[in-house]
């Protein structure tokens, strides 16, 4: 019987992808601007406690427009504290995906401002009621058979999260790509349908030719949980369509079209590795080849890593799993 990736198998590919990332174990700056009212909170990682995504902070001529919350209280504290800083409304808040390090900071902004609108796909409805069920019965154990563990305090922080995890429900739901005006700002957003997840949102900003592309680019490997390989592929051909200077990520640091090439290449190889004979090693360390100076010295062996256990449980896992993904 086919069934999702076990959460504890995410928890620790998660808990390994960040201690890499430029940025992922902490910068002094709350935010960094990136083009002329764009900024971005960098995610952070912390030992022993999941990471956050990036968040994107869009001012607009009505109030600013948050891409994606994070998870931690402290990080979706600094949304908060820019907003006030800039003594400007969170109008809109635009989940990229249903994954917890980036809808986590949904509810702790919509009770501070409680007219906030949520533009989102419909895929965060399925994962409630499918992963982050059993992602919340897998921490119920954990707490239960092991209530004196150092990390017990980070499982019951999770199920806090899940537990919240309506709140990230959309108020705007997004079925298709279009413009949208938002906060007195217009922005198009992208749906991509079972890539990352169910349903993706990434974001084009005209006027600053910005790109929002939450976790369908990622560093230091692209993160498959939830994936359907084939149709990340497409979602990378339909970013690199886009008329963009910089590309945001949902983790690591802002890509220009040179280096988004780059690893768009090096995941359509990686791709076409695992459908070949050649060992979960080559294909490791072909990623590793192609993405160059994308990543740190520091980061190629964690990525070897991670790609080693993806290629046994994503890019070579379950078919009828993989197929699911895809949305067959």
């Amino acid at each position: 019987m086919s069934r999702a990736l076990h959460p504890a198998s995410m928890i620790k590919v998660l808990l390994c992808c960040c201690t890499g990332i430029l940025y992922c174990a902490g910068t002094s700056a709350a935010s960094t601007p990136i083009a002329p009212g764009i900024d971005v909170i960098f995610g952070v990682f912390l030992p022993d406690l999941q990471p956050d995504g990036n968040s994107i902070l869009i001012r607009g001529p009505d109030g600013l427009i948050v891409i994606d919350t994070g998870r931690h209280v402290q990080h979706t504290q600094k949304i908060i504290n820019f907003a006030q800083q800039a003594n400007l409304p969170i109008r809109a808040v635009i989940n990229s995906h249903w994954h917890l390090d980036h809808i986590g900071g949904d509810a702790q902004i919509r009770s501070l401002y409680p007219g906030v609108q949520i533009y989102a796909s419909d895929a965060l409805k399925g994962a409630i009621g499918g992963f982050l069920l059993r992602y919340g019965k897998y921490l119920v154990d954990e707490i239960q058979s092991s209530p004196d563990d150092p990390k017990a305090q980070a499982w019951r922080d999770e199920l806090a999260i899940i537990d919240t995890a309506s709140s990230a429900l959309p108020t705007e739901l997004i079925t298709k790509t279009a413009p949208f005006i938002i906060a007195g700002r217009e922005l198009v957003l992208h749906l991509e349908a079972y890539s990352v997840t169910a349903g993706d949102v990434w974001v084009f900003d005209p006027a600053t030719r910005v790109v929002a592309a939450g976790d369908l680019v990622t560093l230091p490997v692209p993160f498959l949980d939830t994936a359907c390989p084939e149709h990340w592929k497409t979602a990378l051909k339909n970013l690199a369509d886009a008329d963009f200077k910089i590309l945001i990520p949902g983790h690591g640091v802002p890509m220009h079209r040179r280096e988004f090439a780059r690893y768009r290449r090096a995941y359509e190889n990686l791709v076409e590795c695992a459908a070949s004979a050649k060992s979960k090693e080559q294909c490791a360390d072909g990623w590793v080849h192609d993405v160059g100076n994308l990543l740190g010295d520091d980061e190629r062996t964690n990525a070897k890593s991670m790609l080693v256990s993806y290629m046994d449980t994503s890019l070579r896992g379950d078919p009828k799993r993989i197929a699911r993904l895809c949305g067959a």
